[in-house]
């Protein structure tokens, strides 16, 4: 196998190295992808088999082990911006009519909104401020 051979046969194994990653969805795939391409402009530049196989497993280690502990902190960090109803937990709300354990209605971020009170013998009057702690459907749970 002469050189021009070996750069191809190198992006050959890096096509063949992107097939996984988008059917399994696996980044480290991608990563070995990775090293086949720096394999193949090693081996494009000339250099020998051992050097070009270096090449292929420096860099494909290196992204393993610089890129995927990044990546698997990323994806386990909850976002810093609460949306939706996960923002209006922890909220104040105003009474508007009394509520209870069986139902109310209460001013919350500028909306009303259907409330009942998370202890069933607890109420709370008109005007008095309450805390959001769940939102089940389109009724906030307050205390």
């Amino acid at each position: 196998m002469n050189d021009i051979d070996a750069w191809v046969w190198w992006l050959v194994g890096a096509a063949g190295l992107g097939i996984p990653l988008v059917i399994t969805a696996m980044p480290e795939f991608g990563m070995f992808a990775v090293g086949a391409l720096a394999a193949a402009g090693v081996a494009g530049l000339g250099f020998g088999v051992v050097v070009q196989v270096l090449a292929f497993v420096i860099v494909s280690v290196a992204l393993i082990a610089v890129v995927r502990p990044i990546a698997t902190r990323h994806s386990t960090q909850r976002p810093q911006l609460r949306t939706g109803v996960d923002a209006l937990k922890g909220k104040q709300a105003l009474v508007l009519e009394r509520v209870d354990g069986s139902g109310g209605r209460i001013k919350l971020a500028g909306e009303v909104w259907s409330a009942r009170s998370l202890d069933n013998g607890r109420a709370y009057e008109v005007g008095q401020e309450v805390d959001v702690v769940e939102i089940e459907g389109a009724t906030a749970i307050v205390i």
